[in-house]
Order: C-alpha cells, then sequence, then structure tokens
C-alpha cells in the first residue's frame, strides 16, 4: 500500500499542467468577409451575394497571413521554437537585428542565436496553462483521496 502511495505521489510531481501550444492567428480579412456576409444576411440579400460572401471568405482563407517572428517572441518569453528541423525550448533574451538571442530553458548560462529566416514561424508554440489537464488532475486527486479515505475505513 505504502509503495502505490509513493508512486502516485511521485507521478503528481511529474505531471505539469502548462504545455506548449501553438497561437492560432486570426485573419482580419476572414473578420472583416464575415462580419460582410452577416450584415448582408441580415438585410435579407439574395442568393447571389451569399455566394459572393463565400467566395471571398473562401480566397482569403487560401492565403495564409504573414507570421511577425519578432512580435512573437517578445523578451522573456517560454516557446518552443523549431529551427531548421531541430526543436528547441528556449526563453527568449532579446534580437539583435535580425537575430534572435535566448536561452535554453533549463540551462540560462547557455546563449543561442538564431536568424529570423531559420526559425519556423508557423510552429511557435507558446507555454500555458492547460485548463483540461488540470481539471484532469484535479479529478484523479479527489478520486485517490476518497479510495485513501475508504480503504482507511474498511
Amino acid at each position: 500500500m505504502r509503495k502505490n502511495l509513493y508512486l502516485i505521489i511521485i507521478s503528481f510531481s511529474l505531471v505539469s499542467c502548462y504545455t506548449y501550444q501553438v497561437k492560432k492567428q486570426v485573419d482580419p480579412a476572414i473578420d472583416n468577409n464575415q462580419s460582410k456576409k452577416g450584415a448582408a444576411l441580415a438585410n435579407g440579400s439574395s442568393a447571389q451575394s451569399k455566394n459572393i460572401a463565400e467566395a471571398q471568405n473562401l480566397n482569403s482563407q487560401q492565403t495564409p497571413a504573414p507570421v511577425n517572428i519578432q512580435e512573437k517572441l517578445a523578451p522573456n518569453k517560454n516557446v518552443r521554437i523549431d529551427v531548421d528541423g531541430k526543436t528547441y525550448k528556449i526563453i527568449v533574451d532579446r534580437w539583435e537585428s535580425d537575430s534572435l538571442v535566448a536561452h535554453p530553458v533549463h540551462n540560462p548560462k547557455k546563449i543561442l542565436k538564431f536568424h529570423k529566416n531559420q526559425i519556423n514561424g508557423e510552429r511557435i508554440a507558446e507555454k500555458r496553462f492547460s485548463q483540461p489537464i488540470a481539471d484532469i488532475i484535479t479529478v484523479v486527486a479527489y478520486t485517490g483521496i476518497g479510495v485513501g479515505i475508504w480503504a482507511l475505513l474498511n
């Protein structure tokens, strides 16, 4: 019984509620077309204007919005980046012209430099709090406490 309890405590200490998540880009052209489409539908326009709005929406979705890497990688952000096919978990220190200066998450003494053209802008993932993982951990903890109390009473 004690071995199981120690195993549960160790497994909870290894689980983190923080994950690296890629932030979705919001394209202003798509938002404009959707608001125009909504206005057209509210005015009771013909089916032809609906088809034109849908065609414009499809065209704007096909062209991806350019990613500004320097805005995404602001100083002191904890991110996971993909550079030339290799993944790095870094904390951004600063930008020197077109080069990113950063250090690995668990090694602040090591300095890494990457040119902005080497970084895959679509795969920049920020470290964020994950509510579903936190909920799962909470449910498992309450279940473990309930089982522990039940075991003590029996």
